[in-house]
């Protein structure tokens, strides 16, 4: 069985919830997820799974968060041609524009988006935890 990592970065938890709300979709369709803290996951542990999930909020002037996700994902982009990969995260203000310059970056390493990137205003309703579900499913079934 295909193994699925689940990295995320949550300042109030919201991206956490959506992280977890992912990994019961991974699961409810078969599949082996686990899910990581930022800090909690070097570029190394990536030779380890088929298939990735990242999370980030949007920060500042909507940027992946500075001090340990966006150093992290800089590195990471370099592992990520060919692997199947979906995006989310959490955002009180804007609208939505981080995530759009993250998946043309992402899928400019080659990746392949399972979907387009995940967002939700806040913290996740259970309407948005099932959206999540169903990414983590749709993981699941990208890295068979």
């Amino acid at each position: 069985m295909s193994r699925i990592a689940i990295v995320y970065w949550s300042g109030t938890g919201n991206t956490e919830a959506m992280a977890q709300a992912i990994a019961m979709g991974v699961k409810k369709a078969g599949g082996d997820a686990s899910v990581f803290n930022v800090n909690q996951f070097t570029v190394d542990d990536m030779a380890d799974f088929s298939g990735f999930l990242f999370g980030c909020p949007a920060m500042g002037a909507e940027e992946l968060e500075e001090a340990e996700f966006e150093p992290f994902f800089q590195q990471a982009e370099t592992k990520l041609a060919g692997k199947p990969v979906g995006l989310f995260g959490s955002y009180g203000w804007g609208g939505g524009e981080w995530m759009k310059i993250w998946q043309e970056r992402t899928a400019a390493t080659g990746a392949k988006l399972i979907a387009d990137g995940l967002i939700v205003e806040n913290g996740p309703t259970d309407s948005d935890k099932a959206d999540c579900e169903e990414l983590g499913r749709k993981m699941a079934e990208a890295v068979g």
